[in-house]
Formats: structure tokens, sequence, C-alpha cells
């Protein structure tokens, strides 16, 4: 199993899970974080940390966010999206962005 970043991150990219993460399983890309499967350990820190609630166990995904599972892992394979280990400042228009929902047409790649 692997915790999985669902659409709630979209245009927000808090980075508050990051700094927790003691596998740096965490890839940033335009204006979201995904969590590489590969490297996600499953221990759970960052859920917590999420200002959003955007981190879930796969287990514990909802219904309407199954999608992001697959999303992530391709996310995290894309060449782009480096490995992110330190918190740094959301998107400047993040706090507008936070409490949307149906963002994935907003995903940049």
């Amino acid at each position: 199993m692997t915790h999985v970043v669902t659409e709630a991150c979209i245009r927000c990219k808090y980075t508050d899970c990051v700094d927790v993460c003691p596998v740096d399983c965490f890839r940033e890309g335009p204006n979201f974080l995904t969590i590489d499967p590969d490297e996600c350990i499953d221990c759970a820190v960052c859920i917590p940390e999420c200002p959003v609630s955007a981190i879930y166990a796969e287990e514990d995904l909802p219904k309407d966010q199954l999608h992001m599972t697959k999303l992530n892992a391709d996310l995290a394979l894309l060449p782009g999206w480096k490995s992110i280990t330190k918190r740094k400042a959301p998107l400047a228009d993040a706090d507008d962005w936070k409490d949307r929902t149906g963002k994935l047409p907003e995903l940049l790649r």
C-alpha cells in the first residue's frame, strides 16, 4: 500500500508534508505534489501535516478520488517531476483554491 495525494492539492501545493517524510517520496509538479508509490513506506506521518487534507492511505481514498492512485504513480515518473525534500511557500493563490473541489482539469503536467 501507499499514500495518495488527491485533487485537493491541485493549485495549492502546500509542502508541509514534505518536511516530515522520512524517505523523500514526494515529487513536485507545477501546481501539484504527488507521492511516488515505489518510495512511500506507508508511514502516514504526512497525513496530519496537510492543511487541506489532500493525503490519504490508498485503502482510505474517497470513492471519487480512486483515479488519483494511478495518476500519482504516473506523475511520479515524469522527468520534470523532481523530488522535493524541503518545505517552500505554497502557490500565491493557494488560499483561493484550497476549499474548491473538482480541480482535476486545473492540473498542470
